[in-house]
């Protein structure tokens, strides 16, 4: 067979091409949803991207030694992935298109009863599956690397909105709940700063974490610096306002089957603007932790423990005058004896809970308290007496370093 006969067909597509684009075009409305709603890519376009691919088709028939440009399904893939348009329904459309010319031809060539028009067929068929596949692998290799260059623009983006939330220095033109919305943060709900330690220079150790909370509707921006992992996490109010409903305990569950380090977590806030303390209490959080230990810890949620971080220096002062003869004792007694009266005050003041959760008896738990009021002179059953020895017990937890004696 010569080329005559390939180069007639072609020269009938031609002929024919408004028509067959017309058919290509609504044969793709018919079939995909995506473009029979025509929100991204509306009639016009469409009309515009197949009627291309068409006249590619038929000009390659024509030509086929000639070289291959893969210009037009490489721009409409970079296209249809900025705008959106998924691949599968973009990859049909590109199928429905070469179906319509091969349908056609076929329809053509069945009238032709000569033995050549069938070998010219065969050959058509031959180079248009070649040239799908090719189109085809273009299209998706350009689609694929755009979208993953958009992706890394928006996680870039999403990382500066989270680095303006915990510095409280947003751009000129946008506000904290400008930057709050734009990562999809809730206003209806509150907020909750995590600090996790990153295991090596700049290394996740809370890996895929945006998207392991998202599984569970709990959106979430993050941010790597060389030493820590930091988000800023909405969590949807449990209606008791204290952020510590079923949101905070599913936020929990995540991050302790998820992290590698230590990770420190801020209490519960509900005004933006309140990110950059928040932060400061997470990493006192974090800090508070034994080093090279992979374990989670919320900061306590009283007021007083954020005094305790805030004003660091009293903090010092006051644990060396209230606890400092109890951090003057050998290592292991100084450990039991501190942990006794964090344990108490964690548990309202109850020897039997404090038990249970030290697996001692009340009374050991009773007889450890009495030690501390001995060495420190201060009575439990003093307010006056009580109030430092939680403050001192809350400056303890939140020193960067294990407390010495002065």
């Amino acid at each position: 067979m010569t080329g005559t006969e390939l180069a007639a067909l072609a020269a009938w597509a031609q002929s024919c091409l408004p028509e067959l684009i017309e058919a290509a075009c609504a044969a793709t409305v018919d079939r995909i949803p995506f473009y029979r709603e025509g929100k991204i890519v509306d009639a016009a376009e469409l009309h515009r991207s197949v009627g291309a691919n068409m006249r590619f088709l038929v000009g390659a028939i024509a030509q086929p030694q000639a070289p291959l440009d893969l210009e037009a399904p490489t721009a409409t893939g970079r296209r249809r992935a900025m705008q959106g348009a998924p691949l599968p329904e973009v990859l049909r459309c590109y199928r429905i298109c070469f179906t319509t010319l091969w349908d056609a031809l076929v329809a053509h060539t069945s009238r032709d009863r000569e033995l050549a028009a069938a070998e010219a067929l065969l050959s058509t068929a031959s180079l248009i599956l070649q040239l799908t596949d090719q189109h085809a692998l273009a299209l998706t290799e350009s689609y694929r690397a755009t979208t993953a260059h958009l992706m890394l623009a928006r996680q870039e983006r999403r990382a500066a909105m989270v680095e303006a939330l915990l510095t409280g220095l947003p751009g000129a033109d946008t506000g904290p709940w400008e930057a709050a919305e734009l990562l999809g943060l809730h206003r209806e709900g509150v907020l909750v700063v995590v600090a996790a330690e990153t295991r090596a220079l700049a290394e996740a150790s809370l890996p895929d974490i945006e998207r392991r909370l998202a599984d569970i509707g709990i959106v979430s921006g993050w941010r790597l610096t060389p030493a820590q992992q930091l988000g800023i996490v909405s969590v949807r109010s449990s209606g008791t306002g204290t952020g510590n409903g079923s949101g905070y305990g599913q936020l929990l569950t995540v991050l302790r089957t998820t992290a590698r380090a230590r990770t420190g977590i801020s209490p519960a806030f509900g005004a933006v603007t309140d990110t950059p303390r928040a932060l400061r209490l997470a990493q006192a959080a974090l800090a508070g932790l034994p080093p090279g230990r992979a374990e989670v810890r919320p900061f306590n949620p009283s007021p007083l423990a954020a005094l305790m971080v805030y004003e660091s220096e009293e903090s010092r002062r006051l644990t060396a005058d209230v606890l400092g003869p109890v951090l003057a004792l050998p290592s292991e007694d100084r450990e039991i004896l501190l942990q006794t009266l964090m344990v108490w005050l964690d548990n309202n003041g109850s020897a039997e809970r404090s038990g249970e959760i030290l697996h001692c008896h009340p009374n050991t738990v009773r007889y450890r308290l009495r030690r501390v009021q001995d060495l420190t002179g201060r009575v439990l059953s003093d307010p006056h007496g009580i109030a430092e020895l939680a403050a001192a017990a809350y400056a303890v937890r939140v020193a960067d370093k294990p407390p010495k004696s002065a």
